[in-house]
């Protein structure tokens, strides 16, 4: 919502400059994105939140200013001239066949009005407020709606079939050409406009008028519709036809119903001084969901209790007197200042719907008095602190990642379902969303490695070229009619694994360092098994299953060309996502079976032995075949080169195992070390085919 800073200041008197004025609205709750300077004056960019329908007009900012400065709000009611002899209703007929979708409906009627362009002071409002100017009649339209926060709509009377409004639902296969020149096909539950005897369609209630009976340069006559239509259905039209319009933007929020009388009166009052003409007197009122004004209470000691500090009579009356709350001191003790016992009747106002309970109209008060007044304090706790179960496990897991030069992100779990659908398991159905906030966002990500390569595409379209990310979070599936939702941790990695400096070189980041960084996370609960394979949207050479006491936790590895294209990826991209329960179960594990030992008193003896294996032959093999002999002299097996090419035959490959023993009763002489040898190497040659190459 645009903000002009000299149209605020028909209504209120506010002295202070607009860059202040923009940091107490801040203070007081509204969201100000900035403070630019335009031919016209100051516009203040307000980013109004859903629950606050009210400010996006410039009455409803002005009534905000009003409570925060303490200066009355100026608003003299529209009193437009109207014809002594014709009546609007007879001029004009409405029905309401859909109570449920339109629960109020105006209508108003001026005859003779001359159609030409606006002048020069509306039109320089209007395109401050980022709206272009068309003729007078519908720029006065535009103006009422940005001024008092209400949408309404003006129809060429004479092209208005019978000179009678049908509100109805939407027909099976109906379409109607809306004002942007497009034909829609609608939903049934759609609320829809219609003249005469309802079967032509001349606009979708709450989003946008028919092109059928758009106002033009000829029109002589003009109808003057200003409505009421419920919330959710005009979110789901919106939705649905895929059109947002500032109308749907007010009413899919919840416009206020008493504003649309006044707001026609006002709209009726503009055209009459910018085009002329005669309004017929009356107006044409059809209210079926006319609503009892509700009454909440507030009392100063759910004020302590909440806040934790006082607010003087004076200050509740009067902040919750300028919001348009009408407060009353109905307890006992009204008389005494600042009784403990101090209780208010409020009159919730017909702009504030959201406000319906005690809680309500204490934050309201607590807002515009200042929360900076309130001294900082804890809650009193209702009931003991405790850790969730696995906060120690993650807490390792996450300073390790860290560590690791990891940096964490959260991400929001809705997602495309063409992009989950990159990562997804076959056989897996996804969570689909009933009421999606857009098509982008229409599913429950049914792993996290979409919303990782988001955040990576992300980072690299913004100039980061290196990046290092993870993310504890859930991944959601459906089983059968149910719901699963599993604790998984991602990880991504993309640009280089060392960057230059004056001692080294720069390095790209690869498989290896991922397989590192994940054996370096596993030492925390044991040890990982890498097998080969994994799921397609990895790259087949690159990539592998990971297991941990024969429980699968997922797969890691370089993403798959196929679907770095998809992606717009241009550089090598790294993901893993491994399931976190078994490795928290491993973690506690690993926590109560860990016990400490003594240094050993005697010397470690190394050996090398350089192995010939054939291709396909992996070292975990080799550690599996070494360990099996259960020789408890062997304390450490690692893989220390690894070699392809001169003097090494086709379809083999030469590994450098490094093994260390040693014994913690005595000193290992060389006749063991030989023995213990001599069975490995027989062990290796039996099961894997080794050779030995120096013999």
């Amino acid at each position: 919502m645009k903000v002009v800073y000299n149209w605020l200041k028909d209504f209120v008197d506010v002295t202070a400059a607009p860059q202040e004025l923009a940091s107490r609205l801040a203070l007081s709750g509204t969201n100000i994105g900035g403070v630019e300077n335009s031919a016209h004056g100051a516009v203040i960019e307000a980013e109004v939140s859903s629950n606050r329908p009210d400010c996006l007009g410039h009455l409803g900012i002005a009534r905000e200013v009003g409570a925060i400065f303490k200066q009355p709000v100026v608003f003299t009611p529209p009193r437009p001239e109207e014809s002594a002899t014709t009546k609007a209703a007879d001029a004009i007929r409405v029905e309401i066949q859909s109570p449920e979708l339109c629960g109020r409906f105006t209508a108003r009627v001026i005859r003779g009005a001359k159609i030409q362009p606006s002048p020069k002071w509306l039109k320089d409002r209007l395109e401050a407020s980022g709206v272009a100017s068309i003729s007078n009649v519908v720029d006065v339209s535009n103006y009422v709606m940005l001024e008092l926060g209400h949408p309404l709509h003006t129809f060429d009377y004479d092209k208005v079939r019978d000179h009678k409004i049908v509100v109805r639902k939407a027909k099976p296969g109906e379409k109607i050409r809306t004002l942007d020149g497009i034909e829609r096909q609608l939903d049934s539950n759609l609320c829809m406009i219609s003249d005469g005897d309802g079967s032509r369609a001349v606009g979708i209630g709450g989003i946008m008028g028919g092109a059928e009976t758009e106002i033009s340069f000829s029109t002589k006559n003009v109808l003057i519709e200003c409505a009421w239509f419920e919330p959710v259905a005009v979110r789901r039209a919106a939705r649905f036809l895929k059109l947002h319009t500032e109308a749907s933007t007010r009413f899919g929020r919840g416009a206020d119903p008493e504003m649309a009388e006044l707001a026609s009166r006002r709209a009726a009052e503009l055209i009459l001084q910018l085009a002329g003409g005669e309004l017929l007197s009356g107006v044409v009122d059809v209210y079926p969901g006319k609503r009892a004004p509700k009454k909440i209470r507030v009392t100063r000691a759910e004020i302590l209790r909440v806040m934790g500090a006082d607010v003087p009579d004076k200050e509740v009356e009067a902040s919750l007197s300028a919001l348009g709350f009408a407060p009353i001191r109905i307890d006992q003790n009204r008389g005494a200042e600042g009784s403990l016992l101090a209780q208010w009747e409020c009159t919730q106002p017909s702009w504030r719907a959201e406000v319906e309970r005690e809680i309500d109209l204490i934050e309201e008060i607590a807002r515009i008095y200042g929360l900076d007044k309130f001294p900082p304090r804890l809650p009193v706790a209702r009931q003991g602190a405790a850790r969730l179960p696995h906060y120690e496990a993650e807490s390792r897991l996450r300073e390790r990642l860290i560590g690791l030069g990891y940096r964490e992100i959260l991400t929001i779990p809705h997602v495309a379902e063409e992009r989950d659908a990159l990562f997804r398991p076959d056989g897996v159905a996804p969570a689909r969303l009933s009421n999606p906030l857009s098509e982008e966002a229409n599913v429950l990500r049914s792993n996290g490695l979409v919303t990782m390569a988001a955040a990576l595409e992300w980072n690299l379209n913004h100039g980061q070229r290196n990046a290092r990310m993870f993310e504890i979070g859930r991944h959601y599936r459906l089983k059968g009619s149910e719901s699963v939702e599993t604790p998984v941790l991602t990880l991504g990695a993309t640009g280089e694994a060392r960057e230059k400096n004056i001692y080294e070189s720069p390095r790209e980041f690869s498989f290896a360092d991922l397989k590192g960084d994940l054996d370096a996370l596993a030492s925390l609960a044991g040890a990982f098994e890498w097998h080969d394979g994994g799921p397609d949207w990895l790259h087949p050479a690159r990539r592998s299953r990971i297991l941990l006491r024969s429980n699968e936790l997922g797969a890691a590895g370089q993403l798959a060309r196929r679907v770095a294209d998809k992606l717009k990826f241009r550089q090598d991209v790294f993901l893993a996502e491994l399931a976190l329960d078994p490795i928290y179960a491993a973690f506690r594990t690993a926590k109560e079976s860990r016990h400490y030992e003594p240094l050993p008193r005697f010397p470690a003896v190394e050996r090398d032995f350089s192995l010939l294996l054939a291709d396909g032959t992996h070292f975990s093999d080799v550690s599996s075949a070494i360990r099996a002999l259960q020789i408890p002299e062997i304390s450490s097996v690692e893989a220390a080169d690894l070699f392809r090419g001169k003097n090494v035959p086709s379809g083999k490959y030469s590994l450098l195992v490094r093994i260390t023993f040693q014994s913690r009763e005595a000193t290992l002489t060389d006749a063991q070390i030989s023995d213990a040898s001599a069975k490995i190497i027989s062990a290796l040659k039996k099961n894997l085919g080794a050779q030995l190459r120096a013999q």
